[in-house]
């Protein structure tokens, strides 16, 4: 009970120690059975510890070997392992093992060394090496004797046996334990030993056995001509030409056409050194570990060659394994019986498992049913008209605000396409906004102007999106429709609304156009009426008088032309001369300018051709007529006789045209300056507070440009930046 206690603390203890680094030193390459089928037995007995990092290296001995080779191997490893440092180092076979005591202080001067595999283990050799502190391990001890015995005891009127050896390290250590074992053997059957022929001498000789012959293979994996074999190799070369039942010592060779025998364990030396490895692992000193000198070999055979050669092991042993043997009746009816209990228990856990899901799919189906109508209500309830149509164009449904804006009942959408619907200009521009948004899988925003069946026009704004199927595919694409129509009119409205509030200072404005008019033609008319008393009127006076009147008249109809049409609003965009809209804004308030003691500064820094804007010229000369009064009210407000100034400076670059509209009135007080573009904000107890949000809605909304109000000293600047051309204009609106 203390011992288990003890054991669970140290499993415990390892459990939650910190990451382990172990190297695994094989003597052979990888593919070689015995040396793989002890990476496997080590492997598998660490896989359940998360903190050991293991890391193999492979010396291939088989193909390549002598001392200067293992000099340059150290020096390689050396340098491999410079930035790391070993919990403890493994080695699988004699070479590794030799290997490991010449260089174990250049190498791992530090580090514990665990061994398996080792021929002829001498604990001399560690006492002489001075690595006894940090060696132990698992020798490999091949049973010859017993072998011996098996074999005279499964062939009792055996008379020659054939041992077939080869020439390497491990081959020659078998050898000089075969030779005493042979010497007692000699007197009982004939033994010849082959180690010295190339592979066809070899078959040769195996052809001429008769049927009270046996061979024993040791190692082959290099015959006299250097020819090299791997382990499967070797033996079907000596079976397919053996006539006599072939022994072994290494379980590697079982299953490829050895009978069998007590054989040497590579996975019983791998199960074994890594429980070594374990405890060594967990804090238990190398030192203290014996070395496990006992080889964990074992009895197995091959069920098919011990039939072949009618051999019955049963008679002679007690515990052991035969391989590929058939199943007995009860084992194969058992079998069948647990086969088909499961089958049977498979398929009722899938009938169950179906039955759930079945009423698990009804429920489903029952909420998908509640959801596509609630989404159908949710639908028609939604005041946007909403579509949504395939890859191809075609409409799959729609809600019910959408059939009220076409005039046409659903049953009609569903199957048609945009061209059905709209003019040909608005279904091209929609057809190639959806061949764009199935390419970028992106949302799109657009605004059209409809003209429906009914004689209405819409201003409609479009906004769409692709959406995919359940397979993550694209299923098609969602409109959502906003009648702007109403916010466009109200907007029209509010500017018709500003211009209005201006009347006040036009009115004005053509009082002070007219003024001079009026007294000249006042002193004509006193002229003329004078001339007439005296009848001193002559024919050349009256056409005078009757030309000077028309000028003036003439010149107050321009004046009221000019009013008529800065009230109407206009009707689309166009491209129109910057220098001309300040012309026709000066026409109307020059006068009142320079009667109100202001100086006019117009600087048009432009003189290589007219620079043209695109957008509505009215609403921008609103804005202008806004701006210059806004100025010259600034002034008059001052009841000062000092002269001010107005500047207006135009300039243009590659993207915009740049107005500033300048005065030295004084700076806005920096407590408003951010709020003076809000609708209803206004600083005059009579003031409608329009003015300069509809200059922002016209300027920024409708011409897609800038405006801006700062202070500069003692001036106030109004900047204003617009698109100079009709391709950019586009381009801004676009985006």
């Amino acid at each position: 009970m203390k011992k288990t206690i003890l054991f669970l603390l140290l499993f415990l203890n390892f459990l939650y120690a910190q990451n382990k680094e172990v190297l695994l030193i094989h003597s052979y390459h990888k593919g070689y059975k015995w040396t793989d089928d002890i990476s496997k037995a080590i492997e598998k007995n660490f896989e359940p510890y998360d903190n050991i990092e293991l890391t193999t290296f492979y010396m291939d001995t088989k193909r390549v070997a002598g001392e200067n080779y293992f000099y340059k191997l150290a020096n390689l490893y050396k340098e491999k392992i410079a930035n790391r440092k070993f919990d403890l180092v493994i080695v699988s076979d004699n070479n590794a093992f030799d290997f490991l005591v010449k260089y174990h202080d250049f190498l791992f001067p530090t580090s514990p060394v665990l061994f398996c595999g080792i021929n002829n283990f001498n604990k001399s050799i560690l006492d002489e090496n001075f690595v006894t502190h940090y060696m132990s391990g698992v020798v490999e001890q091949v049973d010859l004797e017993k072998n011996f015995e098996l074999i005279l005891n499964l062939q009792p009127h055996l008379q020659k046996l054939i041992i077939i050896n080869d020439k390497s390290k491990t081959g020659m250590a078998m050898k000089k334990d075969l030779e005493p074992i042979m010497k007692r053997y000699k007197n009982r059957l004939k033994i010849e030993y082959i180690d010295d022929l190339d592979i066809k001498n070899i078959q040769n000789e195996i052809t001429k056995l008769d049927s009270n012959s046996a061979i024993l293979l040791v190692l082959l994996f290099k015959d006299k001509t250097g020819k090299y074999f791997t382990y499967r190799q070797s033996v079907k070369e000596i079976r397919k030409v053996a006539k006599v039942p072939l022994y072994g010592l290494w379980d590697f060779y079982l299953d490829y056409g050895i009978v069998g025998g007590l054989l040497t364990s590579a996975k019983a030396q791998g199960d074994a050194v890594s429980k070594m490895a374990l405890r060594v692992l967990n804090g238990e000193k190398v030192y203290d570990i014996p070395v496990l000198e006992k080889s964990p070999n074992k009895y197995l055979f091959d069920y098919n060659e011990l039939n072949r050669f009618d051999l019955d092991v049963s008679e002679i042993l007690k515990d052991y394994t035969i391989i590929n043997e058939p199943h007995t009746f009860i084992r194969k009816y058992t079998k069948l019986v647990i086969i088909t209990v499961t089958i049977i228990a498979v398929l009722l856990i899938m009938v169950f498992s179906m039955k759930a899901n079945i009423q698990r799919r009804k429920i489903v189906e029952k909420d998908l049913q509640n959801r596509i109508k609630f989404d159908k209500v949710l639908l028609d309830t939604l005041p946007n008209p909403i579509y949504y149509k395939n890859k191809d164009g075609k409409f799959l449904g729609c809600n019910k605000a959408f059939c009220e804006l076409l005039s046409v009942p659903k049953k009609e959408v569903i199957g048609k396409t945009a061209k059905d619907f709209f003019d040909p200009a608005v279904a091209k521009k929609n057809k190639q906004v959806d061949e764009e948004l199935l390419k970028t899988h992106g949302t799109n925003t657009s605004e059209v102007t409809l003209h429906l069946p009914n004689n209405h026009m819409r201003h409609i704004i479009i906004n769409k999106a692709v959406y995919l199927d359940n397979d993550g595919s694209i299923g098609g694409i969602v409109c959502i429709m906003d009648d702007i129509t109403e916010r466009i009119q109200q907007k029209q409205f509010l500017i018709q609304q500003g211009k209005l509030a201006e009347m006040g200072d036009m009115v004005a404005a053509i009082a002070h156009q007219w003024n001079e008019p009026l007294v000249e033609l006042s002193a004509q008319v006193q002229d003329i009426q004078t001339s007439f008393l005296l009848n001193e009127l002559k024919d050349i006076q009256v056409k005078e008088f009757v030309n000077d009147s028309m000028v003036q008249i003439k010149y107050m109809s321009k004046t009221l032309s000019d009013f008529r049409n800065f009230l109407k609003p206009s009707t689309s965009k166009k491209l129109f001369a910057i220098r001309k809209a300040f012309e026709d804004i000066f026409e109307i308030i020059g006068k009142q300018i320079f009667y109100s003691n202001i100086n006019l500064h117009f600087n048009y820094e432009y003189d290589k051709e007219e620079l043209l804007i695109y957008g509505y010229e009215n609403e921008f000369k609103q804005v202008l007529l806004n701006l210059i009064n806004n100025a010259k009210n600034k002034v008059l407000e001052k009841n000062s006789s000092k002269k001010y100034n107005i500047t207006i400076n135009i300039s243009s670059c590659n993207t915009y045209t740049t107005i500033e509209i300048i005065d030295d009135a004084g700076n806005i007080n920096e407590n408003i300056i951010d709020k003076i573009f809000e609708p209803y904000f206004t600083t005059k107890k009579d003031g409608t507070g329009f003015g300069l949000y509809m200059a922002k809605v016209i300027i920024e909304d409708k011409m897609n440009g800038i405006i801006n109000v700062k202070n500069k000293d003692k001036h106030v600047i109004f900047t204003i930046k617009l698109p100079h051309n009709k391709r950019l204009a586009n381009e801004n609106n676009a985006s």
